[in-house]
């Protein structure tokens, strides 16, 4: 092959390559699932049009940033009781992080709730103002107070809201 039509082809390959991305980007959902009154499948765009909310990680002395929306918007957006209204039989629900691969963490309802802790956690779907793609998959569970990121779940795919006391 020639070099101007090698250039050329490999051009078109990497212009298929970035369209895929994108696709496969606008795509991905998470799902928030669960003993919730309104179950969410959430896409990039739906975080695009909430509130956005920005958390800086440091990994071996270096610094992303990451954003989204915070969790406990999510949440209440599910219908999740928070606020006043976080008291009784629904302090005794966590909420199960789920990731594409197999990796999950539990969170207690009322640590995730602001107007009892001052750890907000974030669900990212950017880092260092780029989307997450790959390893990351394209969404990410951050807990910027974390002293180390083991619950920091990445290629987060599900929420599941579970309540132990009806």
């Amino acid at each position: 092959m020639r070099t101007g039509a090698h250039r050329k082809f490999l051009a078109v390959i990497l212009l298929l390559l970035c369209v895929a991305a994108s696709y496969a980007r606008q795509t991905a959902t998470i799902s928030v699932t669960g003993d919730i009154p309104r179950p969410l499948m959430l896409t990039a765009m739906d975080l695009g049009s909430m509130p956005r909310a920005k958390a800086t990680i440091s990994n071996n002395g270096i610094d992303t940033i990451y954003e989204g929306v915070w969790l406990s918007d999510v949440l209440k957006k599910a219908g999740v009781p928070l606020g006043p209204n976080l008291r009784g039989a629904p302090l005794a629900g966590y909420i199960l992080a789920s990731a594409a691969d197999g990796y999950q963490v539990v969170f207690s309802i009322g640590e995730l709730d602001p107007d009892m802790t001052d750890n907000q956690y974030l669900l990212a779907d950017q880092a260092n103002g780029k989307p997450l793609f790959g390893n990351d998959g394209s969404f990410r569970l951050v807990i910027p107070k974390d002293k180390r990121g083991a619950r920091s779940v990445r290629m987060l795919t599900r929420i599941e809201v579970v309540q132990l006391k009806k």
